[in-house]
């Protein structure tokens, strides 16, 4: 049964055509994701099928569940959404309400339901948990509850956009393995994504759109294993994994192929230490977050930081930036102490040592242009916004103006402008498409040759991780479970919880 039937689709803001004249069906029991960068109009295609678009909207077929939606009003709009179909965004904490408890948000279709919903997308502890609000719950917990109150009717049709983005892999696995029961006892799934290898492993069709339009199209397996469209070519040559060490993600298309070129030869200076680490300890109240952490980061080196939310990484990076005082332990900057110093004594050595955060909006005053976040004069502004793939006529305006992305990449420049020796990235690349992922890993490792730039690379993106680190820390509950070079940690880990984690990982397995 043909659930969703779209045909010559159009969706304008203005004078700008955001989608432009696609066409394609969902079926009962389906799942069809829609992948793309930002701005190819994925995202303003599923709102559209809930009416939530904001723009003008025209097709020949504009259908779901056999009943044309054009001209639909407010109140009809509000009889579909929810009953027949289910929404879940990418970010959970923005789209459940911070006045309500989990419970509220979940029990809308009927309180009886809010426990059973609740324990059947893995949420342990389900009674504590329906009386907290979102802010109280992990990123992964927040995004299972979102998705409790997207099934609570029991939609017929569940439309999740980038759902799993910034999820740990595991986290990521348990959403992927709960869309799936769901499509499995008929519910029809429409994903919108930019991760090819998690889409691999639920979609049935997949949808590629670029510019507006579907530029191909085609079951999961031909789509990924024998794409014909030089796009798809490049979003899959794009893609970060084993495979792809030592070589730039942004191919150069020869003939409508991907062409791979070597990254510049690297120098790691063993004998050199940019950042040491020494049995690192910290604690928030009477919960240990960081245990005995050591480590020793090199001139030139990338070093891995994996695990999933609460393993204590985002804690090892602020302790390594001497933004938290350690506990017990110190940390040491180019063999010079370092978190024993004063702020005032650290001043003027801050310029070596700069951060890319997960979210630069939290980070960024609101008032301030790009320009002035990046603190630079105005050729090093130009040059900064070029490097990370922003148009520089970016630096007037101002972060809430931005994409996510586009912020992300405000904050990397913004790293870059005082020429740092030592340079921590904690998730740097979680909010970018894989093009322009491709471009800032190609950068920092372009920074590195040129440089010696000395890396503390955290994400939970292991196929990121593989390609970028030299070695890799496998933290968990705040210690390091299992650390080493990154090939014989990832083809023979040591350790069950890095087995498990790399267990999760989706993979392109048709590609």
């Amino acid at each position: 049964m043909t659930l969703v039937e779209v045909a010559d689709l159009r969706v304008s803001f203005g004078a700008e055509e955001a989608v432009r004249g696609i066409s394609f069906t969902v079926g009962a029991g389906e799942c069809v994701a829609v992948v793309g960068e930002s701005g190819s109009g994925k995202s303003v295609t599923a709102r559209t099928l809930l009416g939530l678009s904001g723009g003008t909207v025209t097709a020949s077929t504009l259908a779901l569940d056999g009943q044309s939606v054009l001209g639909f009003t407010g109140r009809d709009w509000r009889k579909l959404r929810g009953r027949f179909a289910g929404l879940v965004l990418q970010d959970a904490l923005v789209s459940l309400d911070p006045l309500r408890t989990v419970g509220a948000e979940v029990g809308w279709a009927g309180r009886e339901k809010v426990i059973p919903l609740l324990e059947s997308v893995g949420i342990p502890e389900p009674s504590v948990r329906a009386r907290q609000h979102a802010h109280q719950l992990s990123g992964g917990l927040r995004q299972r509850a979102l998705i409790a109150s997207a099934i609570a009717a029991d939609p017929r049709l569940i439309i999740a956009d980038e759902p799993t983005t910034a999820l740990d892999v595991t986290v990521q696995a348990q959403v992927l393995s709960l869309l799936a029961a769901r499509k499995a006892l008929g519910t029809a799934l429409l994903i919108i994504s930019h991760d090819l290898a998690v889409v691999a492993s639920i979609a049935d069709r997949i949808l590629v759109m670029k510019d507006g339009q579907i530029v191909e199209e085609g079951p999961t397996e031909e789509v990924l294993g024998t794409p014909t469209h030089p796009y798809t070519r490049t979003l899959l040559a794009a893609i970060p994994s084993a495979a792809s060490r030592g070589t730039r993600l942004s191919a150069v298309a020869s003939g409508g192929t991907p062409l791979r070129a070597p990254l510049p030869t690297r120098t790691i200076s063993w004998d050199t230490p940019a950042l040491t680490a020494t049995n690192l300890s910290f604690s928030y109240g009477s919960r240990q977050v960081v245990d005995d952490v050591s480590f020793t980061l090199h001139r030139g080196e990338t070093l891995g930081i994996v695990g999933e939310s609460g393993s204590g990484k985002t804690t090892v990076a602020r302790l390594a930036l001497a933004l938290l005082q350690p506990q017990r332990g110190s940390v040491e900057l180019h063999n010079s102490p370092w978190s024993v110093l004063h702020e005032r004594q650290r001043r003027p050595r801050r310029s070596a040592i700069q951060l890319i955060t997960q979210n630069p909006l939290d980070s960024f005053d609101p008032r301030h242009t790009v320009a002035k976040l990046i603190a630079q004069p105005a050729a090093r502004t130009r040059e900064l916004l070029e490097r990370v793939g922003l148009d520089p006529s970016m630096a007037s305006r101002h972060p809430r103006s931005l994409s996510g992305g586009q912020r992300q990449r405000v904050a990397i420049a913004r790293a870059l402008g005082p020429r740092p020796s030592v340079l921590i990235c904690d998730e740097p690349v979680s909010a970018l498409d894989v093009s322009i992922q491709a471009q800032v890993l190609d950068l920092l490792a372009e920074l590195q040759a040129a440089k010696g730039l000395a890396l503390l690379f955290i994400s939970h993106d292991l196929g990121v991780v593989h390609h970028v680190s030299d070695r890799v820390l496998v933290m968990k509950d705040g210690r390091v479970v299992e650390e080493g070079n990154v090939d014989d940690l990832f083809f023979l880990p040591q350790h069950p919880y890095t087995q498990t984690l790399l267990t999760a990982l989706p993979h392109l397995t048709n590609a």
